[in-house]
Order: C-alpha cells, then sequence, then structure tokens
C-alpha cells in the first residue's frame, strides 16, 4: 500500500545511549501540514519465556522507572540492532535469571507501539533448560519467580502482568503449547 504520508523536514530534538528522539513535519494523509514524534530505539526488544518439563516459567519483577510502579514481565532486554537476536536473548535469559536452554524458538516479532515510535521486538521460547546464577546488570534489581505457566496467563488474563511483550509472548505460547 502506498504511504499517504509526506514527510518535510526531520529534526534530532534528543539522543542518548538508548533511544533518540526526533520531530519531523508533515503532510498528514487529508493533505494537511501537521507534526510527527518519533521515538526510535538504539537495540531490538528481546522477550524471553522459558518453559521447563512440567509447563513453569519464570518471571522478573522490578520497578519500573516510567510507570512509577513495579512490574512483573518474562525475562526481557535489549540487543543491539546489528546484533544477532537470538545470541542476545540468551544472554538476557542468563543475566536475569541464570537459566540457560538447549532448545530455542523465535515465537514472534513485534512493534511495541507503533504510534510513536519504530521499535522492534521478538519473542523466544526457551526450552531444555539449566539452571544457574543470574548475573544481574547495574540497573536491574529484579525477583525472580517460578510459577506454573497457567498461573502467569491468569495474571495476564487478570490484568497483574501489563507490559506488551510479556501479554504478547505469553498468550502465544499458551497458544503454541495448547495450554
Amino acid at each position: 500500500m502506498k504511504n499517504p504520508w509526506t514527510t518535510l523536514s526531520k529534526k534530532l530534538i534528543y539522543e542518548n545511549q538508548w533511544i533518540s528522539v526526533s520531530e519531523h513535519q508533515v503532510i498528514n494523509p487529508s493533505s494537511k501540514p501537521g507534526i510527527y514524534g518519533k521515538v526510535s530505539f538504539l537495540n531490538k526488544a528481546l522477550g524471553i519465556i522459558p518453559v521447563d518439563e512440567e509447563f513453569n516459567t519464570w518471571l522478573v519483577g522490578q520497578y519500573r522507572y516510567t510507570l512509577d510502579e513495579y512490574s512483573w514481565e518474562i525475562p526481557m532486554g535489549g540487543g543491539l540492532l546489528t546484533e544477532n537476536v537470538l545470541e542476545n536473548a540468551k544472554r538476557e535469559l542468563k543475566e536475569e535469571t541464570g537459566i540457560t536452554a538447549n532448545r530455542w524458538t523465535e515465537i514472534m516479532r513485534i512493534h511495541t507501539s507503533n504510534s510513536v515510535t519504530d521499535e522492534e521486538g521478538f519473542v523466544f521460547l526457551a526450552q531444555e533448560l539449566s539452571m544457574g546464577i543470574p548475573e544481574f546488570e547495574e540497573t536491574e534489581q529484579l525477583e525472580i519467580k517460578k510459577l506454573p505457566l497457567k498461573k502467569a496467563l491468569q495474571q495476564v488474563m487478570d490484568g497483574e502482568i501489563t507490559d506488551a511483550i510479556s501479554i504478547a509472548g505469553l498468550l502465544k505460547v499458551a497458544k503454541l503449547l495448547d495450554i
């Protein structure tokens, strides 16, 4: 389909090691001038759902500065745009939970909030697990909990898990594993 937007100009407003924010002068689909703000991430979002033989999974809890609230999520993190997403997902799972996996399946590609950002995410199912020791980053103060996958799905349905990548990934895994 043809793009109905015309970009007249772009201006970088802000940038740090994780994101850039740009302002775009546009002609919108109704042929009127307008403005569009765009957040570009310098990493790909990576979510991992580890599942053991008994259909247990692991969630990580942390205080999210941007929300000013505590959040339970699947293990996740970021990987540089130029790096292999699977290798980065393996690193993130080990860092946040200590878990390594012998079997990996990419279950989805996701755009996290496509009205304001071009962030691209990937979610993996990790199976055939081995336990180890987490290696948290300096910005992470995580709580890890093991629970039945059905319980995690119930937390999605009850609104206790609100992170978009976690919700989408857990619902997809439930369908794939027929839970």
